[in-house]
């Protein structure tokens, strides 16, 4: 699985999990709804400067969303 496959995979997990619509996240993020709905698909990344919101969001470090470790807490 890319980077890409990992994070739009864990993004919806992770949105759904908290039982919250795309619209809170875009809203959030300041993006549109369809941008949100582009990233759980794996069509679209979010910047540099979102990532750190959507980790405090979910309270899940960077290095889980990237797919880069499968702990959720930042160590």
């Amino acid at each position: 699985m890319t980077t890409k496959e990992i994070f739009a995979q864990r993004m919806r997990e992770l949105r759904k999990e908290t039982g919250q619509p795309q619209k809170v996240l875009a809203e959030l993020l300041g993006v549109s709804i369809n941008q949100i709905s582009e990233m759980e698909k794996g069509t679209r990344m979010t910047t540099l400067e979102r990532l750190p919101i959507i980790c405090r969001h979910y309270h899940v470090s960077a290095d889980y969303l990237l797919g880069l470790s499968d702990r959720r807490e930042a160590p």
